[in-house]
């Protein structure tokens, strides 16, 4: 079948490509923004791509064109599309019929951790020899020695076993990211409404995705549309006293739940809120560092179930990431010890505080952080792992939740931790960004020495003229903020 995908750089849709190749189909597609590395990904893969949405490229008619959510209604391309009657569909809808159908789908859902938590859980799996499919938003940082592991996690897809062994009984298992934004013009449902799974993972529920959700109420009813229809022999995972969620699952569940909670044994005078935690918990971690990097996991309903993570990665965020994921691998039969042997060698993912590097003892990390809430849990982990150095958070507000300043007065707060923050304010921005930090600085003296600065190169030269040896810096951004982390680089080899 020859299938035609609009919106084919994206990482869903690329994502996708790759794996409709895996399947056999010929695969074409065009995008408005044609670049590396996705780009080079498709055409190594047999993926003809091409550039911009003309009519021309579905002549001949395609089999079937998936449409990407960046479509809409009198683009030239979608309205020649409806007016020939060719056949189409969405992207999550493709993934349904074409690889879901047939394996048992483990969702895993939430405002933030999605991309890093599917990327654990289908490492853990296949660690354990699991052949399981996956589809994650990142690019994973295979540092392993196995070939096979490198060929498996060299692309952000792959398609993995139909069956789990010779038993044709047992269905194979297909690990994936599942967006809650909407699924194409066609269909304003979530992504993950489609995706079926037998075990969902609900990491955290937050107001976000202003641009199509009213507000959160909006939210949890979709996430409840999912949870209606995962079956009763599946596994809901999600952290304990989560207020969001659990007001979702009062509108009704019909699938058991394990609940997880983080114990910080580091902190004496959490003991109380650690107890009614531990009550209201299956799964545990005790902290056994601040900063995350080795925590303990225990299962309570089974404490022979105990094993120690001792990681390269830090920050609260990944070890809540990291509990539900070896819950979740459990859940389909690998045992902690093996779970947790597996995230000690997990290298992490692109864009999740990845180092990209140490010029004159300044480190340089690129984070993905756009949010308050990960902003918050981002720069909380760099500061407890980089405990002896200067925490400078250059930030761009790039979201369209954020472009439409739904968070605005919560900004300077979720920068607290940083000793120094640098905002960039883009042209255009319709809400002043600049306003809200200088009163946010001025009414609280705990939020540290934050500015903002309307320009790449203004950010640059004022970090290459005050920044350190020994300090650390936390580029976040969900794009590509004008090429700032090569730039920045270039100049700090030159200072």
């Amino acid at each position: 079948m020859h299938i035609h995908i609009l919106g084919i750089c994206g990482t869903f849709m690329g994502s996708l490509a790759l794996l409709a190749r895996a399947l056999g189909h010929t695969v074409t597609g065009s995008d408005a923004n044609v670049y590396p590395p996705m780009s080079t990904q498709l055409e190594n893969a047999g993926v003809t791509i091409e550039a911009g949405y003309l009519i021309e490229h579905l002549q001949p008619a395609p089999d079937l064109v998936v449409v990407g959510n960046a479509m809409k209604r009198g683009m030239d391309v979608i309205e020649y599309m409806l007016d020939t009657n060719l056949r189409y569909t969405s992207g999550p809808q493709f993934l349904s019929e074409q690889v879901l159908q047939s394996r048992h789908v483990i969702a895993v859902a939430g405002t933030h951790g999605k991309t890093t938590t599917t990327t654990m859980l289908a490492w853990i799996l296949q660690y354990a020899g699991i052949d399981t499919g996956f589809l994650i938003g990142g690019v994973p940082l295979v540092d392993t020695t196995d070939a096979r592991l490198q060929q498996v996690f060299a692309h952000s897809s792959y398609l993995g076993a139909e069956k789990n062994s010779d038993d044709n009984s047992k269905t194979g298992y297909f690990v994936i990211e599942a967006d809650e934004y909407d699924s194409a013009f066609f269909d304003k449902r979530s992504k993950f409404v489609h995706y079926r799974p037998r075990t969902a993972i609900l990491n955290n529920l937050e107001f976000d995705h202003a641009d199509i959700f009213a507000d959160l109420n909006a939210i949890q009813t979709q996430f409840h549309h999912m949870v209606r229809m995962i079956p009763s022999t599946g596994k809901i995972i999600m952290p304990a006293a989560t207020i969001s969620l659990e007001d979702t699952l009062a509108k009704g569940v019909w699938t058991p739940i394990w609940r997880t909670a983080v114990i910080d044994s580091t902190v004496p005078d959490a003991a109380t809120e650690d107890s009614s935690l531990k009550n209201s918990s299956d799964w545990q971690v005790e902290l056994l560092s601040k900063d995350g990097s080795q925590f303990k996991v225990v299962f309570a309903a089974d404490n022979n179930e105990v094993a120690v993570v001792d990681w390269s990665m830090s920050g609260m965020h990944n070890v809540n990431n990291a509990l539900v994921a070896v819950a979740a691998a459990y859940n389909v039969g690998v045992s902690v010890l093996t779970a947790c042997t597996a995230l000690s060698a997990f290298a992490g993912i692109k864009r999740r505080m990845e180092l990209i590097g140490n010029v004159n003892d300044i480190l340089v990390f690129d984070d993905f952080a756009h949010h308050p809430t990960a902003i918050m849990t981002t720069l909380d982990g760099a500061k407890k792992k980089l405990a002896d150095r200067r925490i400078w958070a250059i930030i761009e507000p790039r979201s369209n939740t954020m472009k439409m300043g739904i968070h605005q007065h919560s900004l300077a707060e979720s920068a607290a931790l940083a000793d120094h923050t640098l905002w960039y304010e883009p042209t255009g921005l319709e809400w002043g960004l600049k306003e809200v930090i200088e009163q946010a600085t001025a009414t609280n003296s705990e939020i540290g020495h934050q500015q903002v600065l309307s320009s790449v190169d203004a950010i640059i030269e004022h970090i290459s003229t005050h920044a350190q040896a020994g300090d650390a810096i936390v580029i976040m951004s969900n794009g590509g903020f004008e090429g700032i982390h090569q730039r920045l680089l270039t100049v700090l080899h030159r200072k």
